[in-house]
């Protein structure tokens, strides 16, 4: 660290080799375009670098760069808007005046190609994370694909962990719809 906030190229190469395959690992789940996420990661990078000196070292080096990568991943989708966005109210269950789910729970099965159906459902899956609102994927991504703590994605994101659970609770119900037309098709 003190290398890094001495300038010394070879640390701030090192810390590139190091962490900047994990790093574009995380863009690309925010980014679709890979043009898209190099950036990001690049724009991180240089902020990183930029202001190493106010580095407190209350987390690790990696979480701290995990959390600039997303934030500039996050950044860039808000300028891009290049993917349509659903509303998050249009795609969580609705419930009857008795509590009741409205309309039926469907059951899902897996098709008999388990190879193919795989590849394709993973497919699916990105689609449909890509439709969900910024807020919502960004906490889905962070809890679920990353496994970052609650407390993690909530400092990461700035909110608190309560808004955290409530957005990956939604998120989870608005990606579940959003998988049912397809899963139902793999149905037997």
């Amino acid at each position: 660290m003190s290398r890094l906030q001495a300038g010394d190229d070879a640390a701030y190469e090192h810390v590139v080799r190091k962490y900047g395959p994990r790093l574009l690992s995380v863009a690309r789940r925010f980014l679709n375009h890979e043009q898209d996420a190099q950036d990001a990661v690049q724009d991180a990078l240089l902020s990183a670098f930029r202001s190493i000196g106010r580095f407190e070292g209350k987390s690790s080096l990696a979480t701290w760069l995990h959390r600039i990568v997303v934030n500039a991943a996050l950044a860039r989708l808000r300028l891009g808007r290049r993917r349509a966005e659903r509303s998050i109210d249009d795609l969580i269950p609705r419930f009857l005046a008795d509590g009741h789910l409205e309309g039926e729970v469907a059951t899902w099965a897996v098709a008999t190609d388990r190879s193919v159906a795989e590849r394709e459902t993973r497919r699916v899956v990105r689609g449909s994370i890509e439709q969900l609102p910024d807020s919502y994927r960004a906490v889905l991504l962070l809890r679920d694909i990353e496994g970052q703590s609650t407390s993690e994605t909530a400092e990461v994101l700035g909110l608190n962990e309560s808004a955290v659970k409530t957005r990956l609770h939604r998120a989870r119900q608005a990606l579940r719809t959003l998988l049912d037309p397809y899963m139902r098709g793999m149905a037997p």
